[in-house]
C-alpha cells in the first residue's frame, strides 16, 4: 500500500469547533422588561397554600348563554376564518350597541375585531409609534403600553397620579406637557392598576385639546362596564366630536368574563381601520371564530348578567378598602372601578421587597408597584377579583405581619 494512502486510513477524524453565539434579537426587544406580575406569579407557583390577589382577571363564571353560543357556534362548524375585519354579525352587533350606549353613529367600518384588547392596542401603538414621536402615559399604568411604544422608537412622558387624589388625572397637567413632539396620549378609565374612574369633565377637556392640536387618543376602555359610583362613564366615543384622531379600544374579557375567549375591538375612523386592517391581517389574521358568535350573544343577551357582576365588585371593592384601612402602613383611597386597589407604603419602603417577603411569609400574592410605573416603587397592586371570604382571609395574615415590619 502507497505511503500516502496508509497515511489517509491512519489519519485522526477532523476536529470541527463552532463558535457560539447569541440569538441574534431585534435591539428593541431591550425595552421588553421582564413583568413583575410573571415573577410573582412564578415563585408562588412553586409554593403551597398561596391566595392569590395578583391576577387581573375576573373570576366569575362566564354566563351560561355565551357559553352556550360559543358551543354551538362549535358544533355547527364554525371553526374557520371569519372576515379580516371580523365576523359580520359581531360588527353590526357591536356597531348598534355602542350607537344606543352612547348615542353615536357608527358603521362596520369604524370597528375591527381583534384577538383581545392586547393585539388591538398592540396595532394602534406599533403601527403608530417611531421616533421622534412622544407619547403622553399616566404613571402608574399598565405595563403594556411604554413598552410598546419604546420597542417602535416612540418616547414616553410620564404623568403622575397619586392615591391622595384618588389616582384622578388632571387634564391641566396633561396639557401643560403637550409639546410640538406630542403625538399621541393614552388613556386608560377605569384604570389598571389604580381603579380610578375618570369624570366626564377630564375627558371632555383633554379630548377638545387634542382635537385642537391634532393629537391622537388611545383609550383603553376594557373596565368601561366595571363601575362602581357614576353611572355616567365617560367614554371618548361619547366626548369626541369626530373619531378622527380617536382609537376606542376594548373587549369582552372584563365585562362578561371572557378574558380567555380573545375578543377585543378597535372603534375608530373608517380610514384608521381601513389601515389597521392590513396590519391585522399579518398579525393574528382573525379573531377566535367561534368567540365571536359568543360576542354577539353576549352584546344581544340579557344584560343582568353584567349588573349582577358589578355589584358583586362593589362588594368587594368596599371590603377591601376597609381591610387596607386597617392595615398598618397602608395608604388607600376608594378606587372607582375595576378591580384593583393600589395603596401606598411610607415613601421609602421598597414595595418589590416587601411583595416578595410577604409573599414567602404569609403566602399572600399580590403585584409590586414598580410593575406599573417609574415613580409607584412604594405600591403595591391588590386584585379584588375574588371573594370577599378569601380576602378576609388573606387579610387575616397581611395585617398581623405588616404590623410586626420595622420601617
Amino acid at each position: 500500500m502507497p505511503e500516502a494512502a496508509r497515511d489517509a486510513t491512519t489519519a485522526q477524524p477532523r476536529k470541527i469547533k463552532y463558535r457560539k453565539s447569541k440569538a441574534r434579537w431585534h435591539p428593541s426587544m431591550q425595552a421588553i422588561p421582564v413583568p413583575g406580575i410573571r415573577r410573582m406569579v412564578n415563585m408562588a407557583a412553586t409554593m403551597k397554600d398561596v391566595i392569590h390577589l395578583s391576577i387581573g382577571q375576573p373570576d366569575l363564571p362566564t354566563p351560561p348563554h355565551i357559553v352556550d353560543a360559543y358551543i354551538d357556534a362549535l358544533r355547527a362548524g364554525q371553526t374557520g376564518y371569519t372576515m379580516d375585519a371580523g365576523l359580520p354579525e359581531l360588527l353590526v352587533a357591536l356597531r348598534d350597541y355602542y350607537g344606543r350606549r352612547y348615542n353615536r353613529k357608527l358603521t362596520r367600518d369604524n370597528i375591527l375585531i381583534t384577538s383581545g384588547a392586547t393585539e388591538a392596542m398592540y396595532l394602534a401603538i406599533s403601527a403608530t409609534a417611531a421616533p421622534g414621536r412622544q407619547f403622553i402615559v399616566t404613571d402608574p399604568s399598565f405595563l403594556l403600553y411604554a413598552p410598546l411604544i419604546r420597542m417602535n422608537g416612540g418616547e414616553v412622558k410620564f404623568i403622575p397620579t397619586h392615591p391622595e387624589n384618588n389616582h384622578q388625572l388632571d387634564p391641566d397637567e396633561v396639557i401643560r406637557a403637550m409639546g410640538s413632539r406630542t403625538f399621541a396620549i393614552i388613556l386608560n378609565s377605569p384604570n389598571n392598576p389604580t381603579g380610578a374612574v375618570y369624570p366626564r369633565s377630564t375627558i371632555e377637556t383633554i379630548v377638545e385639546e387634542c382635537a385642537y392640536r391634532g393629537i391622537q387618543i388611545y383609550s383603553d376602555e376594557v373596565y368601561d362596564h366595571l363601575i362602581f359610583d357614576d353611572d355616567d362613564y365617560a367614554s371618548v366615543l361619547s366626548c369626541a366630536v369626530d373619531l378622527d384622531n380617536i382609537m376606542c379600544i376594548s373587549s369582552f374579557s372584563k365585562t362578561y368574563s371572557m378574558a380567555g375567549l380573545r375578543v377585543g375591538w378597535v372603534i375608530s375612523s373608517q380610514a384608521a381601520i381601513k389601515s389597521l386592517r392590513r396590519y391585522h391581517m399579518f398579525t393574528t389574521s382573525v379573531a377566535n371564530t367561534p368567540s365571536q358568535f359568543a360576542g354577539v350573544a353576549a352584546l344581544t343577551g340579557d344584560q343582568q348578567c353584567t349588573r349582577d357582576m358589578v355589584n358583586i365588585y362593589r362588594e368587594r371593592r368596599d371590603k377591601i378598602m376597609d381591610l387596607i384601612d386597617e392595615t398598618p402602613h397602608l395608604t388607600g383611597y376608594k378606587p372607582g372601578g375595576a378591580f384593583f386597589s393600589f395603596p401606598n407604603l411610607p415613601p421609602h419602603v421598597d414595595g418589590s421587597d416587601l411583595a416578595l417577603r410577604m409573599l414567602k411569609e404569609t403566602g399572600v400574592c399580590v403585584v409590586p408597584g414598580d410593575a406599573f410605573g417609574e415613580d409607584t416603587a412604594n405600591a403595591l397592586r391588590f386584585s379584588f377579583s375574588t371573594s370577599c371570604e378569601k380576602l378576609e382571609e388573606a387579610f387575616d395574615r397581611i395585617i398581623p405581619w405588616m404590623a410586626k415590619q420595622q420601617f
